[in-house]
């Protein structure tokens, strides 16, 4: 996932700052590493090398399904902030379930799938379907609108892992960072195998 990449490229230049971080990139739940090229590649490589590029991607090659909830989950009475997610987007699934997991020590995180037929601007700052597929948006309990990076920034500081994106607070890695996320934004649905984004509103406005 995109995101995973601009977590590492964040703990990679704050490791020094905050060991945590290795630990991060080894938890499968968070990233998963995914080989563009064939393992006979790495055959120059010593020996033992090659038996850990071999480990890490029979572990981490496993297809890429949706796992989104089809159950409304209970929603928390008093949340700090609201997430708007695309829950046909299988990639981003895989982070809000992670968030959601989290979150049930929490109870400070409310998630909104705007991929529901049941979603409603005028309850989200008037934020539209198609305006929220462009970027994450993210809705503070006072009403204040988060995108980007800025609001993975804060979702994941109510959830207990603000270190993970605590550099980006930062320049110039505030800057990489967003960087990083706007190119997955703009491809995410390339990326997933999905339509663009044209059909998939043509496919909203028939329903």
């Amino acid at each position: 996932m995109a995101m995973a990449l601009t977590r590492a490229c964040c703990c990679t230049l704050a490791r020094q700052r905050n060991p945590l971080c290795s630990s991060f990139l080894r938890n499968p739940h968070h990233q998963r590493i995914r080989f563009r090229q064939p393992l006979q590649s790495f055959k120059s490589y010593p020996a033992g090398f090659q038996r850990r590029i071999r480990a890490i991607h029979e572990a981490a090659v496993e297809p890429i399904t949706s796992n989104k909830q089809n159950e409304p989950l209970p929603q928390p009475q008093n949340w700090n902030i609201k997430m708007l997610y695309d829950g046909d987007c299988p990639l981003c699934m895989r982070e809000v379930n992670m968030l959601r997991e989290r979150n049930e020590s929490y109870g400070t995180i409310k998630f909104v799938d705007i991929s529901s037929d049941e979603y409603s601007p005028e309850e989200n700052q008037g934020l539209d379907y198609k305006t929220v597929m462009g970027r994450i948006h993210a809705i503070l309990s006072d009403g204040t609108v988060v995108t980007d990076v800025e609001a993975f920034r804060k979702l994941y500081e109510q959830v207990g892992l603000g270190w993970v994106y605590a550099v980006t607070k930062y320049e110039p890695i505030a800057t990489i960072a967003d960087a990083i996320y706007s190119v997955w934004a703009k491809y995410r649905l390339q990326i997933t195998g999905r339509p663009p984004l044209e059909a998939i509103l043509d496919t909203r406005k028939k329903k």
